[in-house]
């Protein structure tokens, strides 16, 4: 399993690092990640703090090319360290921002690439819960098809009700959670590929995948997800959560 963790953000700077619970963001990730019985934890980052502050804690981390594009083309480079990796092999990219994953997730989905005969790329999503989740840009939207393979992803509502949404929680609409397993030579495909123009438009890096034909599993989470850490209003929630979940009753 590599976590890709870039220390840069345009938004929350240093976003890796900043403490949830008094532990670092990265970090608590790398700890779910463990809890899901992965092989191995890697933390894929472009900075000796972030680097740093996961090896204090005991897991591993790897630095990588400042100038990767996108969190997977720094899975990549792991992937591509690792000799002993067979083109077969099941990587699990749980990005860095996502604290309250839950490690059943993690390894629904590993379980569902290595029994996936005719995918080697899979994703998960869950029913949107609100209006304001439906029309947040921020939470990314997934329509699959009756085998469960996503046709698109957008930041946009979609599918788009011609008539309004009067309920956004009929279970129509789906959001993506961001958590992607790969065959290694899915993943090897994946990044030899060209940015898109889907993918250039709506910022998704996944949308090339479906642009070169590429089929993404996307089954149902088999456990709610709280969303990772995109906005400040986004860390000051999860804080919040996990604040609760610590404190003693009183």
């Amino acid at each position: 399993m590599v976590i890709p963790a870039r220390y840069g953000s345009t938004r929350l700077p240093g976003k890796p690092l900043l403490p949830i619970g008094g532990t670092a963001m990265v970090v608590r990730v790398a700890e779910q990640a463990r809890l899901a019985g992965a092989d191995e934890v890697i933390v894929a980052t472009d900075d000796e703090r972030v680097a740093q502050a996961v090896t204090v804690a005991g897991h591993d981390a790897v630095m990588t090319d400042p100038n990767h594009g996108s969190g997977t083309d720094r899975v990549w480079e792991v992937a591509r360290q690792r000799t002993t990796w067979e083109e077969e092999a099941v990587v699990i990219n749980v990005q860095g921002d996502e604290p309250l994953i839950a490690p059943e997730i993690i390894a629904q989905l590993a379980a569902a690439v290595s029994e996936a005969g005719d995918a080697g790329m899979a994703t998960l999503c869950e029913p949107i819960a609100s209006q304001d989740d439906l029309l947040d840009p921020n939470v990314v939207k997934v329509v699959r098809d009756a085998g469960n393979f996503a046709l698109y992803f957008s930041r946009s509502p979609i599918p788009h009700a011609r008539d309004g949404y009067p309920d956004a929680t009929a279970g129509l609409w789906r959001r993506h959670i961001g958590i992607y397993g790969y065959r290694v030579q899915a993943l090897r495909r994946f990044v030899s590929l060209p940015p898109s123009a889907l993918e250039d438009a709506e910022r998704l890096e996944q949308l090339r995948a479906l642009e070169h034909g590429m089929r993404i599993l996307t089954l149902d989470a088999c456990c709610p997800s709280p969303g990772g850490v995109d906005t400040p209003a986004d860390l000051e929630r999860v804080r919040q959560v996990v604040e609760s979940a610590t404190s003693p009753p009183s």
